[in-house]
């Protein structure tokens, strides 16, 4: 069973009182005897004063005694004994011849040694027990005895009223203990039933402390105590904040002990360390073991006063960034991040910049060459006409491309620059094939579209014309003459609709080609495209504008002959 702080405390006096109080009983209780010893002592001392000269008078003639021993107490028995050891009297023995040398006695002994000696022991010739007492005087020692009878005890024995007054004032003492001790308990009980509330409830009142120096000190403690736990709960709390972040981070991240140890790792830096790792583990620790990692254990090794290292990783066709900060108390995280994307990216960025080079090169390249040709040279009217229009068509070519390009990079860039509404698909397809007229009449194309007027698209209407025009404008300049374009909704799930458009044209008689036609500046056949015009962009732009909208663009050869787009459009 637990036990208070009152009661221990209580406990702990009352066992120092108990331990002094025997203490002071055994060490006062043979001090007592010792003293009352010495005062019978000191009074037989005073006998053998009185007797030694008598009995010397008298020759130690035991009538010449008879008149002074009814002086002394009746049991009291005297013995001369000479300096070798020899009894020359003794009261209570008639026949000294059979007697002991008594100059072993234990009395004799101490006699001759400090002139005085006492002993209490059984008498080897009347076997009794006596107090001895032997007084040194001359040529002789005279000793006296008493019977150490119940007389004789009683009087050695210790006063009991000191034993009695010590118990009563060690009831006393702990009585005021436990009050004192109850006292003082009942403030650290308040206390701790203080600190037991306030970790299951903030708003609990402070107790009453008692107006002295434990409740000034309770008071201040259980106030601490109360801002302790409050800070306790809010960094538990922004620790769990911080824990879900970097679960949920980007990044993957992993904690380590100031002796590298794994003290706390997200998912996404297990799932990396196993593409970098050439094992797959559970354990994060492995990262210091691993040869990809050298630069990093390097740095933990010898990093001096640097307390930040960046590094990178290439594997399995993966590039990774690397970096180690190390905190104050020693202590350091490792976190990796997967760049392979944005590598891709700078890559793709420089491919696609030698690709506007490469197609701006074109145009620019012819329309230099048709003005210096105009400038350089006298040309009739009909051959300047001619080189000028070359030239303007060109100037055509390099504002398409760079009127594609721009709606690309908005697209990419500035999605929120499109604003959306509510449109009818046909309508778009009919402004489509409204502008495209005079082209399509030329090349014999005709258009049926199947789509309901009643089938709206919530979306930017610039962007879905754009669609349509360069699906259609594809047809013009590449599928041929005398074509049918079809334009249909197959099939509707929910809110989203899978539309399909075709022709009946030459079709991509090499279908490796197919997976790559909506790649920017991609050309089937270079030479031919550069005739038939176009900037090379407008299957970008169509999958682009597509994807902006949340639906998806595929492309397939028709068995009939022709190509056929299946989209997806989320519909009204």
């Amino acid at each position: 069973m637990k036990q208070s702080f009152a009661r221990k405390l209580a406990l702990s006096f009352c066992l120092i009182l108990v331990i002094f109080s025997i203490s002071l009983v055994v060490f006062e209780l043979p001090r007592e005897k010792n003293h009352k010893r010495e005062i019978m002592e000191e009074r037989l001392d005073s006998y053998a004063d009185i007797i030694y000269p008598c009995l010397l008078r008298s020759g130690f003639n035991k009538a010449g005694s008879d008149s002074l021993l009814h002086l002394f107490p009746g049991n009291l028995r005297i013995t001369i004994i000479n300096n070798d050891g020899k009894v020359l009297y003794d009261n209570r023995l008639d026949d000294l011849s059979q007697t002991e040398n008594h100059a072993g006695r234990p009395e004799i002994r101490k006699a001759a040694k400090t002139g005085k000696g006492s002993d209490i022991r059984l008498s080897a010739s009347t076997r009794k027990s006596y107090l001895y007492y032997a007084k040194h005087s001359g040529s002789h020692y005279i000793r006296l005895a008493l019977p150490y009878d119940l007389q004789i005890r009683r009087l050695l024995r210790p006063d009991g009223a000191f034993v009695y007054y010590l118990l009563i004032l060690s009831v006393l003492a702990i009585a005021f203990i436990n009050y004192t001790a109850h006292r003082f308990g009942r403030t650290i009980k308040r206390l701790s039933d203080y600190s037991t509330a306030v970790n299951k409830n903030f708003s609990v009142n402070m107790p009453d402390f008692p107006d002295d120096e434990t409740g000034t000190v309770s008071r201040q403690i259980a106030e601490d105590y109360r801002r302790l736990k409050e800070s306790e709960v809010k960094l538990s709390l922004e620790h769990r904040k911080l824990l879900m972040h970097i679960q949920s981070s980007a990044e993957g991240i992993c904690f380590f002990t100031p002796n590298r140890k794994v003290a706390f790792y997200n998912g996404l830096f297990l799932q990396y360390l196993n593409v970098l790792s050439d094992h797959i583990t559970l354990d994060s620790s492995v990262i210091l073991n691993e040869a990809v990692f050298l630069d990093v254990v390097a740095f933990l090794n010898d990093r001096k006063d640097k307390d930040y290292f960046e590094t990178s990783f290439r594997k399995q066709g993966k590039f990774f960034a690397g970096r180690v900060n190390v905190f104050e108390d020693q202590s350091f995280e490792i976190v990796l991040n997967d760049n392979t994307r944005q590598e891709q990216n700078k890559l793709l960025k420089r491919e696609l910049t030698g690709n506007i080079a490469h197609e701006l090169r074109t145009p620019v390249t012819g329309i230099r060459g048709y003005l210096e040709t105009i400038l350089d040279n006298k040309l009739d009217r009909e051959k300047e006409h001619e080189f000028v229009s070359k030239a303007y068509e060109q100037i055509i070519t390099l504002s398409e491309l760079i009127r594609d390009m721009t709606l690309l990079s908005k697209i990419s860039e500035s999605p929120g620059s499109f604003q959306f509404k509510r449109i009818v698909l046909q309508d778009v397809i009919d402004k489509v094939e409204s502008d495209l007229g005079a082209s399509l009449q030329a090349k014999n194309i005709v258009v049926r579209s199947t789509i309901s007027r009643d089938l709206s698209v919530l979306g930017n209407e610039n962007l879905l014309y754009s669609v349509f025009r360069n699906l259609m404008d594809n047809v013009i300049n590449h599928a041929g003459e005398s074509l049918t374009v079809e334009i249909s909704r197959y099939n509707q799930e929910g809110n989203l609709a899978y539309f399909s458009f075709s022709d009946n044209g030459v079709g991509i008689k090499n279908e490796k080609h197919l997976s790559r036609l909506f790649e920017r500046f991609y050309r089937v056949e270079e030479g031919r495209t550069r005739d038939t015009g176009g900037s090379g962009l407008g299957l970008s732009i169509v999958k682009n504008g597509i994807a902006f909208h949340g639906g998806s663009i595929s492309v397939k050869n028709r068995l009939s002959g022709g190509l056929e787009f299946l989209f997806t459009l989320p519909v009204k």
